[in-house]
């Protein structure tokens, strides 16, 4: 394939594309998308010596390498549970998702263009894979599941969150709120679910056009 034809060996380090510093395989992977049709020079370490190699990448934005296995950076092993022993085993699965969703939230106003990533259904339906594996769907389902619950948990009028949110008003208050203030709240809290919901899939449509 074309890597094989540009030179690249087995064992390179890829380090840039056309300049641009290359860290993660999913950079390598993005800048190739980018670069479809089109002839990329691709920097490489290779025994201490820094190497560039012109490839040309394939229409689906490919040159033909792939990433080192996981077993070059990992210890893999399968741990097996019993029936009572996998509760408290999901107990601390679903905490270190919850943990893991939160930290991810936090990127979205952290990291610059991280909201560019945020998808809708269609990346929703490529998360669950293109052929059966029942760890991967029952895994990925509850994701969406603790993912429903924290949404659904936000201070956002039409939320549960927003109803708990004029509750301790009313609590510390003791006094009812608006009903005016909590009608327009609510039209403000679906028109911002509803903006959510079209920039998320918006963000699919567009990256099924250009391929990104």
């Amino acid at each position: 394939m074309a890597a094989e034809k540009a030179g690249l060996l087995k064992g390179d380090k890829v380090i840039a594309v056309n300049g641009t510093p290359i860290v993660y395989f999913q950079d390598f992977v993005k800048a190739l998308k980018n670069n479809k049709n089109l002839t990329v020079a691709i920097s490489v370490i290779r025994n201490n010596d820094t190497l560039t190699k012109s490839a040309s990448v394939s229409e689906d934005g490919k040159i033909g390498i792939g990433p080192k296995s996981m077993d070059n950076y990992f210890e893999l092993s399968t741990k097996k549970y019993g029936f009572f022993a996998a509760f408290p085993a999901g107990i601390n699965k679903a905490y270190d998702t919850f943990d893991g969703y939160i930290k991810q939230m936090k990127v979205l106003f952290t990291v610059k263009d991280a909201h560019k990533e945020i998808g809708g259904f269609v990346s929703i339906g490529k998360a669950y894979g293109t052929s059966w594996d029942w760890q991967r769907f029952w895994s990925f389902t509850a994701f969406l599941s603790i993912v429903l619950a924290i949404m659904n948990i936000l201070p956002i009028p039409a939320l549960d969150g927003g109803h708990v949110m004029f509750l301790l008003y009313e609590v510390i208050t003791r006094r009812k709120p608006n009903e005016k203030v909590m009608e327009y709240a609510q039209y403000a809290g679906m028109i911002l679910l509803l903006a959510l919901l079209l920039y998320a899939n918006g963000n699919d449509v567009i990256r099924l056009f250009t391929g990104k």
